[in-house]
């Protein structure tokens, strides 16, 4: 039996999707090199708000094999999709090419991954090598993360809109939108969230957070973009690159228990 939450009869924002698994309102956690017994606390403390954990850029790579191993069983174990970081295809795509791709994808399935996400932030891709990357990734039985935008520049918006369709028409299962083309010197282009939330189901993009790998951007204008992106799509949008020390507080604003305040419609 399931002890009554802690103030369990204080109300919550009725429009958070609570119960997972979820299909919105997804919240998505970076692992950086979370060591396993401390992501096992974490999961204890904060599993229920987890939804995705990207493994990123190449850290795979550098895990001893039983200890990847483990740590995706425990994240599957707590309801928790584990995926690759798409700087990693990236990179194997460019220092292998494109033959390379089928013995990744056979690599990260014997893993215990099932999704892997496909980027350009580093590598350029045109519209038939995304939309050939994504389908090729499907084909091999993997489940797709497509990712739309770039590190270095500011793209037009109805761009994003157009390279996440590509995606899309690919077979990708959610974008994420770049959180480099959402800011500017710790700026929201809230006018670009706009033509997001306009041109896109919201159900099926994340909008990336930026973080200190973004010049000019400190922690308290993550918080204000939080803050942004929550007021534009309500408290169910799918967030991604959420540290993983502010999950607990990301969930407090999306049902109105942060600093933030109730949300309203």
């Amino acid at each position: 039996m399931t002890a009554p939450a802690p103030f369990g009869f204080v109300p919550i924002d009725t429009r958070r999707s609570t119960a997972k698994p979820r299909t919105k309102g997804l919240s998505m956690v970076i692992d950086d090199g979370l060591p396993n017994g401390y992501l096992a606390d974490v999961l204890r403390t904060a599993g229920a708000h987890i939804d995705i954990m990207k493994i990123k850029t190449g850290l795979s790579r550098l895990h001893p094999r039983d200890v990847l191993v483990e740590k995706l069983q425990m994240l599957k174990a707590a309801q928790v999709r584990p995926f690759i970081g798409g700087q990693f295809h990236e990179y194997v795509f460019a220092k292998m090419g494109e033959s390379a791709l089928p013995r990744f994808y056979d690599e990260a399935l014997s893993l215990g991954f099932d999704t892997i996400e496909i980027s350009d932030n580093v590598v350029p891709l045109d519209d038939r090598q995304r939309h050939g990357q994504i389908a090729g990734a499907r084909r091999a039985g993997l489940r797709v993360f497509g990712e739309v935008g770039s590190k270095e520049t500011l793209s037009n918006p109805s761009l994003l809109v157009e390279q996440a369709r590509i995606c899309f028409d690919a077979g990708a299962e959610l974008v994420l939108v770049e959180a480099a083309e959402l800011v500017r010197d710790g700026a929201v282009h809230e006018e670009t969230l706009r033509v997001l939330r306009e041109g896109l189901p919201a159900d099926r993009i994340m909008i990336e957070l930026p973080g200190p790998w973004i010049a000019g951007v400190r922690s308290c204008d993550v918080e204000s973009m939080k803050k942004a992106v929550l007021r534009e799509f309500g408290p169910d949008v799918n967030l991604a690159n959420i540290d993983v020390k502010t999950i607990m507080d990301t969930e407090a604003l999306r049902t109105g228990l942060g600093t933030a305040g109730p949300l309203h419609d």
